[in-house]
């Protein structure tokens, strides 16, 4: 995706935004959601002061034009963007299940509601080690919860690895506490940009690990765990709104542990 340096957005018109990647988590105020990598924030007046503390995700500050939207998982439906849920009933998006407080794409025949970042969720991710793909639903039990069915999931193409984006979601949202105004909170103080502090994606040891002792010897529990972790990292990228960033070996070095 080509990125504009400088924006005008309707939903902050007092300053420009401006493209700026950094490891930090950040909580969207757009969509409400949390994000990480590439976003667009505010860059404050022409002077170089009075920067606001506003972030949105490139999906919720890149919109369409027209501010529509189709899906390869919902063929019959048309989404159209808006800057706040319709109606007063509390919705969800049909992608995480998570409630949708903010920026969403909503089909108004069919009633459907996708946060941007999951409509914007691609249907593969690979690299040379691992490959995949988005599924709508699957058979294949959860890594996080155990569960099948549920949420969209991304599953690997051996079908030994699935991951439902509603439980990735969870995880982090879960820490998002602890990351943010823990001991080692990266929000309050301080200058300059910071590297991702490892809490923010919790360790699927103990999960993964008896998931694989069920079936596999310990040598091959232990490469399972590592591709599970490596499956992991481009889910939990994708999910916080820019699958091309990696979280620099995070996962995999706490579910190696």
């Amino acid at each position: 995706m080509k990125y504009i340096n400088e924006m005008f957005h309707f939903s902050h018109p007092q300053h420009k935004l401006k493209y700026h990647y950094s490891e930090v988590p950040f909580k969207c105020d757009g969509c409400k959601e949390v994000g990480i990598g590439s976003r667009y924030k505010c860059s404050g007046n022409s002077g170089g002061g009075g920067a606001c503390d506003f972030d949105l995700h490139v999906h919720c500050a890149l919109i369409p034009s027209p501010p529509t939207l189709l899906h390869p998982f919902y063929t019959k439906c048309s989404f159209q963007f808006l800057p706040r849920p319709p109606g007063t009933i509390p919705r969800y998006c049909n992608a995480c299940e998570r409630d949708v407080a903010g920026f969403v794409y909503h089909c108004r025949s069919c009633g459907f509601d996708l946060h941007p970042c999951c409509a914007k969720l691609p249907m593969v991710l690979q690299d040379g080690h691992v490959k995949l793909y988005l599924c709508r639903k699957v058979g294949t039990s959860c890594h996080r919860c155990g569960r099948k069915g549920g949420s969209w999931s991304y599953r690997s193409a051996c079908k030994k690895y699935n991951f439902h984006v509603a439980c990735v979601k969870e995880m982090l949202v879960e820490n998002w506490h602890d990351i943010y105004f823990g001991h080692h909170g990266i929000a309050g103080g301080g200058g300059g940009s910071r590297m991702v502090d490892s809490r923010i994606i919790p360790s699927l040891n103990g999960g993964i690990q008896s998931y694989h002792n069920q079936k596999k010897s310990k040598g091959k529990v232990k490469k399972g765990c590592e591709m599970a972790g490596l499956a992991l990292q481009f889910v939990v990228s994708a999910v916080l709104g820019d699958p091309t960033t990696l979280i620099a070996g995070v996962v995999g070095s706490l579910i190696s542990k």
